[in-house]
């Protein structure tokens, strides 16, 4: 191996050397109960984090799987960080967080490892976003095993990044078994490198357990990403000797003479036979690199040791930017939001001058500001480029800003919401047009498991700006696939804010908020007020999350509405006030944070409550708006607080059913009526 340099080899050697070491040092702190958790050892398979991990940059960004240990020291993180993590300490690489699974340092590029299989591939892929969107030659790399190629993540992230040549590579750890399952009982094709070629991307395998093979088609696959060619597919096979975790049953679906086999191909007994055979290095080198490696782990240990635990008072620091929580029963904005201006009254009255658009027009007037602001956003969805989306939000935008910030996508919303969550991660700020709100399902477990938690578990060190925007709302005929809400969803989940304005003006200002949070933010427009037309203020203005609007100031009654049905409750306000009732319509504009001071206040003055909401009454924001005003506002309650809801039904296509199922102003009405009888 001369075309490799000595000093290569040898800084390759102590790579794998220290992580084997390290590995062993946490299967014995793991048996002796130190260790809290799950652990999934590396043991065996060094080559392939080392041979690929000498080519990559501090500012070249790598996800990686539950199997993670090797892959954080081979990128830079240290072995006491590592053990600390383990053990729970607060100096752990993730302070503590994490542990086996999820191990973080982003300082280094090491954005985690995920306990999702194949969590981390599309997340890569927009590593490979951001590094183009950004003109820098940055690479990102995906480590996952054989068992992640069976998903879905694995063919949408290898069709987006070949389509739009990203600096990606994806590296396929193939140990033959998912859990233990075999490779040829999980595939028909189990030669993975090969499935590159249906993708238009290189597929290379090569022997996993050899670090000079590995790390020569890692600097072909670098190589050609940095110089702006595209991705490439390693596959690795190598193996695994210990379970798949430690404590589990190893027998049953292996032999112990295959376990043996594989021993004998041992990646660190082949690199010293071959490096002391063909006399590149002498046994003496080798014997100081293992002492010094030895001490260091000694001292590993002690560290994490002494290391103290983290403070219980932290752990809801981080869920989301600039704040340790969600406020959700006052109206204040976390101190240190960034780049959001506060209006003088949080409770201002709609604009009753200034120019008159659609709510859909002025949204995009906003989007098109921060476009111009930015360089770092970008939108992805479905006919969204040239043809300026299904509902007109980014008309003419393509003109202006291009294809890179503009992109068409195919239909594969997990693959580009996961890229987008990658991308947000690694430094762009990307906004994802679903069109229809009900399509995010197919994204729903990424956005779970990565996107609202990735800035948690690094400790704020990720940040996570994505705006996920699309149409909500039961409209006439658009049938049951087309007319969900789903706000609660988000509402129940930390990490996530949810937004759902009611006029032209609030949707232009909150989602120019929503593009500079650091958080991420689910931008619910409903169907029907997207021609709907208000007054929107000239000049800059933005609106603060956690403030609800008095849409209509009364004394009798409070109505709550949520996007659409506060249209609908002011027209039941007006029909109303000429039977003598006065109602108060408060529209809280955010569902996370929910501004209860503004309700709690408003109901404190009316002594009723009835929340109007389309969506489904189960589980649904009147019934947190209800629960809130009994904790904090049961004395001010002159009757049982109502609500409004749909149906609980999927959403019809014929005319009648459809008007079943939704509120209407009659509906209101005739609830206030009641509510007041009482």
């Amino acid at each position: 191996m001369s075309e490799i340099a000595k000093d290569q080899q040898l800084a390759l050697y102590r790579t794998m050397l220290t992580i084997r070491r390290t590995e062993e040092q946490l299967v014995r702190l793991y048996a002796t109960g130190k260790l809290m958790g799950g652990v999934h050892t590396y043991i065996g398979e060094e080559a392939v984090a080392t041979g690929v991990s000498a080519h990559l940059r501090a500012d070249d960004v790598v996800f990686s799987t539950h199997r993670g240990h090797g892959h954080a020291l081979a990128k830079g993180i240290t072995p006491a960080e590592v053990i600390a993590e383990l053990m729970g300490r607060a100096t752990g690489c993730s302070g503590g967080r994490g542990g086996s699974m999820h191990l973080f340092k982003p300082e280094i590029g090491f954005m985690g490892s995920s306990g999702i299989v194949a969590g981390g591939i599309g997340l890569a892929a927009g590593g490979g976003y951001t590094a183009r969107l950004l003109k820098t030659d940055r690479v990102s790399v995906a480590f996952f095993g054989d068992g992640a190629s069976n998903n879905g993540a694995f063919h949408e992230a290898l069709n987006l990044t070949a389509t739009w040549k990203l600096p990606t590579l994806f590296v396929c750890e193939n140990n033959l078994y998912a859990t233990e399952v075999p490779i040829g009982k999980a595939t028909a094709n189990p030669e993975i490198a090969t499935r590159a070629i249906a993708y238009g991307l290189p597929g290379v395998a090569v022997d996993g357990n050899d670090v000079w093979a590995v790390y020569r088609a890692a600097g072909e696959a670098v190589q050609r990403a940095r110089a702006g060619n595209g991705p490439t597919l390693i596959e690795c096979k190598t193996y695994r000797p210990r379970a798949h975790a430690e404590g589990m049953r190893d027998a049953g679906y292996r032999t112990q003479e295959e376990i043996a086999a594989w021993k004998e191909r041992d990646p660190i007994k082949y690199f010293r036979a071959k490096v002391l055979g063909d006399g590149t290095a002498t046994e003496a080198e080798l014997e100081q690199i293992d002492a010094e490696i030895k001490a260091l782990i000694a001292e590993a240990v002690i560290f994490a040791e002494s290391s103290p635990l983290p403070d219980p008072a932290t752990v809801a620091d981080h869920v989301y930017a600039g704040s340790s929580k969600l406020e959700t029963g006052n109206s204040k904005l976390e101190a240190g939001h960034p780049s959001i201006q506060q209006p003088a009254s949080s409770n201002q009255l709609p604009a009753t001058s200034g120019r008159e658009m659609t709510f859909v027009d002025a949204a995009r007037e906003g989007l098109t500001e921060e476009m111009a602001r930015d360089a770092r956003i970008f939108v992805v969805g479905e006919g969204i480029g040239v043809r300026g989306g299904n509902f007109n939000t980014t008309l003419g935008l393509y003109d202006l800003y291009g294809e890179e910030r503009l992109r068409d996508t195919p239909i594969c919303e997990r693959g580009f919401t996961s890229l987008c969550t990658g991308a947000a991660a690694t430094g762009s700020r990307p906004i994802v047009d679903f069109m229809f709100i009900d399509f995010l399902a197919d994204a729903f477990g990424d956005m779970l498991n990565q996107m609202c938690k990735l800035q948690w578990m690094s400790s704020g060190r990720l940040k996570m700006p994505i705006v996920l925007r699309g149409c909500v709302g039961a409209t006439t005929s658009n049938a049951a696939h087309h007319s969900g809400n789903y706000s609660p969803f988000f509402m129940h989940i930390p990490g996530f804010r949810v937004v759902m304005p009611s006029n032209a003006a609030d949707a232009k200002g909150l989602l120019k908020t929503a593009i500079r949070s650091d958080d991420p933010v689910l931008f619910l427009e409903h169907k029907n007020l997207l021609s709907l037309k208000s007054f929107v203020p000239e000049g800059e203005y933005l609106i603060p999350f956690g403030q609800a609007a008095i849409a209509r100031p009364g004394k009798d009654v409070t109505v709550v509405g949520i996007g659409w049905t506060v249209k609908q409750a002011l027209d039941a306000a007006e029909q109303l006030a000429k039977e003598g009732v006065s109602v108060e319509v408060i529209d809280p504009r955010t569902l996370a944070p929910l501004d209860m001071d503004t309700i709690l206040a408003s109901v404190h003055k009316t002594g009723r409550l009835l929340v109007v909401d389309e969506d489904f009454a189960p589980c649904g924001v009147g019934a947190e708006i209800a629960a809130q005003v009994m904790e904090r506002g049961f004395d001010d309650l002159d009757a049982p607080a109502r609500r409004v809801n749909g149906l609980f039904s999927p959403a019809p296509y014929s005319l009648p059913l459809y008007e079943a199922i939704v509120p209407h102003v009659k509906t209101i009405v005739e609830a206030v009526r009641e509510l007041l009888a009482e």
